[in-house]
This record gives structure tokens, C-alpha cells and sequence, in this order.
């Protein structure tokens, strides 16, 4: 009886250890992913920062896109994210205002260009200018942007409309959408005539084509700040947003057509 149950203990005792080992976490397991909560517009961009800081320090960054607008509610919530990249200003202000984010970590990382698109083969260039008739050009059909009380693409798209003395004629003829990429999305499915999105996404999608480019001077600057979330916890959060402020990443995010804020 004693002979056998050394045998049981001993087994026991060899099973807890192959448990152990098994939950341990290895050096992939060690280091806590990155979560970074950022503009639609700038998936292809930071994907490809994203692949580069993986490859050059052996950790992993996660993005989740949506507008800027829903991102910064969601951070509001509770949702863990370590970083966040606004595609404007106020939404970054949102949460610096609740002391949501980290302000020593704060800055401004990249500027883009608003423009106007169209996925008609047919469609003739546009002389975006004060008075341009753009209510000629979408005739009973709808204009797709951002929703222009809460996604930043939109909002700057308001801004510029209003400025040249256009946006009464079309206000009623604008389909908002949840962010700039739906918006654009609308376009290239042929859903909407005529779309405005950022520079960066146009170029993303060879189904729709730039037609004019809005002056830079018809709407506030176009500015994505970056900034650490005061709840993140992860010791990689610091590294990661040197990184993505590097010259490095910097090169990647113009090649996407993103300028970059010095």
C-alpha cells in the first residue's frame, strides 16, 4: 500500500509540473500585445508601422480602427486601449478635458489633404473654389462624408463647404456616415456620386478617383495628435510610441501620403 501511493504521489506530483510548465508563459507570451485605438483613416498606414515595430522589437501591436469620435467614447467607457491617434484635434482635447490621457506623452504626429472624389469613370475635374456648384454636380443624388456633428472628416468637410459658401445648397443632400473609410466605401460602390475623404484613403482605393482637392486654407488644419491612455498599465506603451514618432515610421506613413508633423 505504501509502495503504491509513493507511485501516486509521484505521478501527481509529475503531473502538476507538466501543468506548470505548460502555463507558463514563454518569451512570445512575456510581453503584453499593444492596444492602439486609431482613426479609420489611417489603417493602411499604421498596418504597415504596425508590421515594422513588430519585426524590428519581436512584440505586437493590435490596432481597432473607427472614427475618432466613437474611439475616444469607448476609451470614455472603460475600453483598454494604451494609445490613441485622433484624426483631429478634438477629440484628443475630449479626453485630455476628462484626464484620460497621459498629457507628457501627448503630440502631434500627422497632417492630410481633403478631397473631393468620385467613382465615375467619366468624372471631369473640379475647380473646388468659392461657389463651385456642387449641388449641379450631385444633381438628386447624396454627397458622402463623415457625419459632420461628431467624425472629424466630416467635420472638416463641413468646415470647407461652409466657407465656400456652398454648404446650404447641399446640406440636405449629405449621407454621413460612421467614419471617413464608410464614406468612402459609399463612393467606390457607386452608392454615392460624389464623396468627401481624406487624401490617404482616395489613394487606398483605386475604385474611386480625386477630382478636386480642397484648399488647405477653406477648413481648419488637418492635425492627428497621439497620446498614451492614463489607464494603460502596458511597461511596452512608452517604447511603442517612440517608435511610431521615429523616422522610421515616419517614412511609412508618407508613403501612404500622410505629411508628418515636425
Amino acid at each position: 500500500m505504501r509502495r503504491g501511493r509513493r507511485i501516486w504521489l509521484k505521478g501527481l506530483a509529475l503531473t502538476l509540473w507538466v501543468a506548470l510548465i505548460g502555463a507558463a508563459p514563454g518569451p512570445a507570451q512575456a510581453a503584453e500585445r499593444i492596444t492602439v485605438f486609431a482613426a479609420a483613416s489611417l489603417k493602411n498606414a499604421l498596418d504597415a508601422v504596425n508590421a515594422e515595430w513588430q519585426k524590428e522589437s519581436g512584440r505586437q501591436a493590435t490596432a481597432s480602427y473607427a472614427a475618432s469620435s466613437a474611439l475616444a467614447k469607448q476609451i470614455e467607457q472603460g475600453a483598454p486601449a494604451d494609445v490613441f491617434i485622433s484624426a483631429d484635434l478634438a477629440w484628443m482635447d475630449y479626453l485630455a478635458d476628462k484626464k484620460l490621457i497621459k498629457a507628457d506623452t501627448r503630440a502631434n504626429l500627422l497632417g492630410n489633404r481633403l478631397v473631393l472624389v468620385s467613382a465615375k469613370p467619366d468624372a471631369q475635374a473640379v475647380d473646388i473654389e468659392p461657389g463651385f456648384d456642387l449641388a449641379g454636380l450631385l444633381g438628386n443624388d447624396r454627397l458622402a462624408m463623415g457625419a459632420v456633428d461628431s467624425v472629424p472628416a466630416g467635420r472638416y468637410g463641413k468646415a470647407a463647404l461652409e466657407k465656400l459658401g456652398v454648404w446650404p445648397a447641399v446640406a440636405q443632400k449629405v449621407a454621413g456616415a460612421e467614419s471617413v473609410r464608410a464614406a468612402l466605401l459609399l463612393v467606390s460602390r457607386g452608392e454615392a456620386p460624389y464623396g468627401i475623404v481624406y487624401q490617404t484613403d482616395a489613394a487606398a482605393d483605386p475604385g474611386v478617383k480625386v477630382v478636386g482637392t480642397f484648399p488647405e486654407d477653406s477648413h481648419p488644419p488637418i492635425i492627428y495628435p497621439i497620446a498614451i491612455t492614463v489607464d494603460s498599465k502596458n511597461t511596452d506603451a512608452a517604447a511603442y510610441l517612440a517608435f511610431v514618432t521615429s523616422a522610421k515610421a515616419a517614412a511609412l506613413f508618407e508613403a501612404e501620403g500622410f505629411t508628418v508633423r515636425k
